[in-house]
């Protein structure tokens, strides 16, 4: 099933001012993608994009690591381009736009950042063409996702609580997984490829408090296409609930489990005529 993208605008759009107070995985990653640009750029970028900027944490992040940068944030909801505009003021300038068709003339920057919007895109291979349209050559793209084992646990106990009801089957969201990924890499034309994982973990006390942290933040509803799945959603999820306790639960607590992808590329420098 195709990742219905209005849904997810209108959702995130909706939790916008929530968000920061939820997104304590999302803000892990933010730093340590930070750490892996510092560690690529020989030289402070001129112009930088961040794809998915949500209410502006990374590119407070970049304010503060290149201040003389001209920054760009672009988020397909827009209360989140209104909230990093209050907290970044004259620091980036917003767009309210979509990943799969970027608003900005050909190699128009320098570095290229994404962080936990990615996995709300279903082809991968467009949005990498989009980066190699807009990086100038020898430009810089470095991304991070939630990868296929994202809510692994979540996901063994809401297929053995579903049994064979087809028609709850495609409730939960599809991560792409790391040999996906791997396989758009190599049919894009960027070098130079980095690609690797790394597990983040988080805790809640059961699993209705898990789905309604997962809402908060926008990302709790339906991101593909279909319906609700009407009589004996409820049983499904109390099932669900039950199950996850019996399995992995310890100390009142249940683990959740959150596959981060790392992408850092380069755009290949264009060649000069002979």
């Amino acid at each position: 099933m195709r990742i219905n993208r209005n849904r997810v605008g209108r959702a995130f759009h909706r939790q916008a001012g929530e968000y920061d107070q939820h997104a304590t995985v999302q803000k892990r990653v933010v730093e340590r993608l930070m750490s892996l640009i510092q560690g690529q750029m020989s030289e402070d970028p001129a112009v930088v994009l961040d794809i998915g900027c949500g209410t502006g944490h990374l590119l407070s992040s970049l304010v503060r690591r290149y201040p003389h940068s001209r920054l760009y944030g672009l988020d397909l909801a827009y209360n989140m381009t209104r909230c990093a505009a209050d907290r970044l003021g004259p620091h980036a300038a917003l767009v309210n736009g979509d990943a799969e068709h970027l608003p900005f003339r050909d190699a128009a920057f320098d570095l290229l950042v994404s962080t936990s919007t990615l996995q709300w895109i279903d082809n991968l291979d467009l949005i990498l063409r989009q980066g190699s349209r807009v990086l100038r050559p020898d430009g810089l793209m470095c991304i991070a996702f939630f990868g296929g084992r994202t809510m692994w646990e979540l996901q063994e106990c809401y297929r053995q609580a579903v049994g064979s009801r087809d028609y709850f089957k495609d409730r939960l969201h599809r991560f792409k997984d790391i040999a996906t990924v791997r396989e758009s890499l190599e049919r894009s034309v960027f070098s130079s490829a980095m690609l690797f994982s790394e597990t983040e973990m988080d805790y809640y006390p059961d699993v209705p408090e898990l789905l309604r942290s997962v809402k908060r933040i926008g990302a709790g509803a339906s991101a593909q296409d279909g319906g609700r799945g009407g009589l004996g959603w409820r049983r499904v999820l109390n099932e669900t609930s039950r199950l996850y306790r019996e399995k992995f639960g310890a100390d009142g607590m249940i683990p959740v489990t959150y596959e981060v992808l790392y992408v850092v590329v380069r755009r290949p420098a264009e060649l000069i005529p002979a």
